[in-house]
């Protein structure tokens, strides 16, 4: 495997003869041209050196495809069995790495769209959509209850080329990935911490609203809870941080609320997600105004994902 990566190393723009909207039967054919180095992979490229093609086949259920723009989920915890996600991706893995790379360094991708899919599989060949640059990344908890890392791809003019994205501050000298996950722990500390998530756990007391569980840990009577916003904040979905987006919660049912295996109606009841069945009213405090279009969004997040009974 190595040898044949040294014989095809990243190699960032459109290969010579190629053209966009040129059509290609298989993987087979998208290697021999140089469109797409590693046959079988849907990312093909090294944390070190970048991402220079991607695949779109619809392999997962948080995918965006546009003509111009592409929410494009990355590699990771998905069983190649069932094609069910099974476990979180991470930032860290070398697809995904290698795209934060592209982002912050300013290297195209070119985007290579399947036609046809039929169970993760291109029937009709494949497509030369052109050169992408990658815009922005971030993780969120994916439609099949798991965190993904996704990255909005803006499509580049002919002639254009990306523009690298420093993202350490100045006067710091920081690996392009040491400073993503700087900031992503930085930022969730950030949402912990915040005056409204103490504002929502002085209202119940540290007792979950979902199923009433006060977990105590000291003789003194102290108590932990955790704070979920109902509208995830950040992208993409940009729910507001304030009290009437948060619930205090326990941890076992936060898990479970952040994968939508807890729901909430509009009645502010408590639903189990997975088979969309009562469990219990919502525990509410009068000055606890809580927004049902958050509600509506975080129920939306799982529209798609088939119920149990």
């Amino acid at each position: 495997m190595a040898k044949k990566n040294a014989a095809n190393p990243v190699k960032f723009g459109t290969p010579p003869g190629v053209h966009e909207g040129q059509h290609f039967k298989g993987h087979a054919e998208l290697h021999e041209k140089g469109v797409h180095r590693q046959s079988g992979l849907g990312i093909s490229g090294t944390a070190h050196q970048g991402v220079d093609s991607i695949v779109l086949s619809g392999g997962y259920l948080d995918d965006v495809y546009g003509e111009s723009e592409i929410v494009y989920t990355g590699e990771g915890g998905r069983d190649r069995t069932t094609q069910r996600m099974v476990a979180d991706q991470t930032m860290d893995s070398r697809g995904n790495a290698g795209l934060l790379l592209n982002q912050a360094l300013g290297n195209p991708v070119r985007v290579i769209r399947g036609l046809d899919i039929k169970r993760q599989k291109a029937t009709g060949g494949y497509e030369y959509c052109g050169l992408f640059r990658v815009a922005e990344s971030w993780t969120t908890i994916g439609k099949e209850g798991f965190r993904i890392c996704q990255f909005r791809l803006l499509k580049l003019a002919p002639g254009e080329s990306p523009k690298p994205q420093p993202v350490a501050p100045d006067g710091e000298k920081k690996t392009d990935l040491e400073e993503q996950f700087r900031r992503t722990v930085a930022y969730e500390r950030l949402i912990r911490d915040s005056a409204v998530v103490r504002e929502v756990k002085r209202m119940y007391d540290n007792t979950c609203q979902a199923c009433g569980l006060r977990l105590v840990v000291s003789p003194e009577g102290e108590a932990i809870s955790e704070a979920a916003h109902i509208q995830a904040l950040g992208k993409p979905h940009n729910g507001p941080d304030a009290v009437d987006n948060v619930l205090c919660l326990c941890p076992n049912c936060h898990a479970l609320f952040d994968r939508g295996a807890l729901q909430l109606t509009d009645a502010y009841e408590v639903i189990d997600g997975l088979t969309q069945k009562l469990v219990r009213a919502l525990t509410r405090v009068k000055e606890h105004q809580i927004r049902v279009d958050c509600i509506r969004q975080h129920r939306s997040r799982w529209a798609d994902r088939p119920y149990d009974g």
